[in-house]
């Protein structure tokens, strides 16, 4: 093959796999290079970025860093989202669990769940447990609707236990008051 100037190569006709190994002038010698090991390690510098497939995967404990725009928080790095679904339970009865699912964003986890007491069930105080994050200690509204009316509930500090009170919290609802009713819970609280 005769010498050519890089200018009068043909481009290539489909994109880099990372495996082709080149030849480069590294301190005067010339050695070999994987494509893969021009940008190991590098940092990227863009105006944009387009992903045409796949997904922009960020390592274990980085994220998107905000930082450019000015705040006052002591974080602008966005490093946390997840789905998922969650199992409520009561301690005193068995559930039966329509739908159970999170999304967690940051810190703030937004829940929502359709549980079923049974017919017979005792007079202690209606609860929901098994939330999939233990909130930060302090309390959070829950809503709380029924076939029959809505109320609202407190999120006790720290448990993860969802106490199920009257709208005013005047007054707990029992284990027995719902016997046979169907609930819809929904909420947010902070890690």
């Amino acid at each position: 093959m005769a010498d050519k100037k890089i200018s009068a190569l043909t481009s290539a006709s489909t994109p880099l796999a990372s495996t082709e190994v080149l030849p480069i002038v590294q301190s005067g010698a010339t050695v070999k290079v994987a494509v893969s090991d021009l940008t190991a390690g590098r940092a990227i510098s863009a105006t944009q970025l387009t992903l045409t497939t796949g997904n922009l995967i960020v390592a274990n404990g980085q994220g998107v860093d905000f930082s450019a725009t000015s705040g006052t928080g002591t974080s602008e790095l966005f490093a946390d989202y997840e789905e998922g679904t969650w199992t409520p339970a009561n301690p005193q009865v068995t559930l039966s669990i329509t739908s159970a699912v999170y999304t967690k964003i940051g810190r703030c986890v937004n829940f929502e769940c359709r549980v079923a007491w049974p017919a017979n069930v005792d007079a202690t105080q209606a609860s929901i447990t098994g939330l999939p994050f233990t909130p930060s200690g302090q309390d959070y509204p829950v809503l709380v609707y029924s076939n029959s009316g809505s109320g609202a509930s407190a999120l006790i500090p720290g448990s993860a236990v969802i106490n199920i009170v009257t709208i005013n919290q005047s007054a707990v609802i029992t284990n027995a008051s719902l016997a046979g009713v169907t609930l819809r819970i929904t909420g947010f609280y902070f890690v």
